[in-house]
């Protein structure tokens, strides 16, 4: 007969267990969003992928965004298969990021036992929720670099041979290739390689370079032009007028709010304690520091890039947690429940919208056509690219002014410019003139909303009026954008 010690013990859930609620939570979080929409980001790179697939513009000549063309080929795919809809890469998505919690476990157990393991991917599998962390935003190419990432780590910290390295190399390339943010993982993984052995070390790149000769001979066959990926993937995206052209207090406003004012403060006494117990730089520490040096020079900080600590965050956790549990005999189990009731996310926005889908009901109704005019939710934009698709032709061609990437993608119609989400850096603005003044669309939508004149800048929105009054006239106002027809 079972005793008490092994009932409770059998009780206690497995790691496919864990995994799968975690999934379960995942997408709870990522699909039960309002709007139930693309967001804004996931509609540029979707109008970009379809544009690839569905009419042949490969990546910088079909639409211009600052990512690499392996999330386009994502999204074009997802349109490919099932139109334009925002659940089919989240799922994708969320499958890999639930092989990165698996590899969070693995590397755990493999460095301080199955204890840690499971302590690692609690930290990890539910601060990857939280709303901080940009949890809604599974979509985004954060969750491919660290995927990859986490491999990569793994397959190095267990290499019996060169081949496991090469390995860890190759696996590293393609989050590089996904994100050139995983620079920073890839270079803690260079130095730490440099400790052990030069061999090791010379084997680790040659892997990373072999993954980025094969996506730069797969993006050559594809038509994809190495200059204008160089240019519009890096180079553009720094200086006056791109995104990371930020005022100081800006910084230091977003900076405070990410690393201060968000749940990831929880995880800080449980570093602290690692470093201190361990009084060295370790792989872990070096891997967690690089990560956030990388955030800062990027200056963003934007919610979803704190993915690329979490991995760091939650090893150093558990290996805490471990050590604490084994020293000072503590129970595990309870240990496991203040984790998780800790660190478990607000769940509020998935519920509601879970009940609006069984019983029925809505949220408020947004008011429009009255001052002050408000910015439509995304549900609302949707809505307003499925009025255009409906009354304009397929060939017609469609501007949406200012940040409007979601009315864009959802009325299936070209844009005239390939800097179709007013990018403003010298060389977009002089891409943009030349494309609008040859290639003047069917139809422009102009917001009526404030962030258009905080955010679009007064030559770009000159220019547009300009081209308005003498070719347009005024159709009707929706969801507070002005809609303008050509004359004929």
């Amino acid at each position: 007969m079972m005793n008490l010690k092994e009932a409770v013990s059998s009780r206690q859930p497995t790691l496919l267990q864990i995994i799968i609620l975690l999934t379960i939570l995942q997408l709870l979080v990522t699909l039960l969003t309002d709007g139930f929409a693309l967001s804004f980001d996931e509609a540029m790179w979707h109008y970009i992928g379809r544009n690839w697939f569905r009419h042949g513009m490969v990546p910088y000549s079909g639409g211009i965004d600052n990512k690499s063309p392996l999330i386009f080929a994502i999204f074009g795919l997802s349109d490919t298969l099932f139109g334009v809809n925002y659940w089919f890469p989240r799922v994708v998505a969320t499958v890999c990021q639930s092989i990165s919690i698996y590899y969070i476990y693995k590397i755990a157990k493999h460095v301080a036992g199955q204890q840690a393991g499971m302590l690692a991917i609690s930290f990890f599998g539910l601060s990857l929720l939280w709303h901080g962390t940009g949890g809604r935003y599974v979509a985004f190419t954060e969750t491919y670099e660290v995927m990859f990432i986490a491999v990569a780590v793994y397959k190095y910290l267990t290499a019996q041979n060169k081949k496991d390295v090469l390995i860890s190399g190759l696996m590293a390339g393609l989050g590089l290739g996904f994100r050139l943010s995983a620079i920073f993982g890839i270079l803690t993984l260079i130095i730490s390689s440099l400790r052990k052995s030069r061999i090791y070390s010379v084997t680790f790149c040659a892997g990373v370079s072999l993954s980025i000769l094969f996506l730069a001979a797969a993006g050559f066959f594809a038509g994809i032009n190495l200059h204008s990926f160089l240019t519009y993937g890096l180079s553009d995206n720094f200086g006056a007028g791109s995104a990371t052209d930020r005022s100081l207090l800006w910084k230091l406003e977003n900076f405070s709010d990410k690393f201060f004012y968000s749940e990831i403060i929880l995880f800080y006494p449980l570093v602290l304690a690692y470093i201190f117990i361990k009084r060295k730089v370790d792989l872990f520490v070096l891997w967690l520091v690089l990560e956030f040096i990388g955030i800062n020079i990027i200056g963003i900080y934007g919610t979803v890039h704190l993915k690329d600590l979490l991995a760091p965050l939650s090893l150093m956790s558990a290996f805490t947690i471990t050590w604490l549990v084994n020293v000072h005999k503590v129970p595990v189990r309870p240990v496991m429940v203040i984790i998780w009731l800790t660190f478990f996310p607000k769940l509020l926005e998935p519920l509601v919208n879970i009940k609006k889908i069984l019983i029925g009901g809505t949220g408020p109704v947004e008011k429009y056509g009255i001052r002050p005019y408000i910015k439509p939710n995304e549900g609302s934009r949707k809505e307003l690219g499925l009025w255009i698709k409906a009354n304009t032709s397929y060939l017609d061609k469609v501007f949406v002014a200012g940040f409007g990437a979601q009315v864009q993608v959802y009325s299936e119609r070209i844009s005239p410019t390939v800097y179709f989400n007013a990018t403003q850096t010298r060389m977009a603005k002089e891409t943009f003139f030349h494309d609008m003044q040859i290639n003047k669309p069917t139809m422009i939508l102009v917001p009526l909303f404030s962030e258009y004149e905080q955010l679009v800048g007064t030559d770009m929105r000159q220019f547009v009026n300009e081209l308005i009054q003498k070719n347009y006239y005024l159709y009707k106002t929706m969801y507070n954008y002005n809609i303008y027809r050509m004359k004929k």
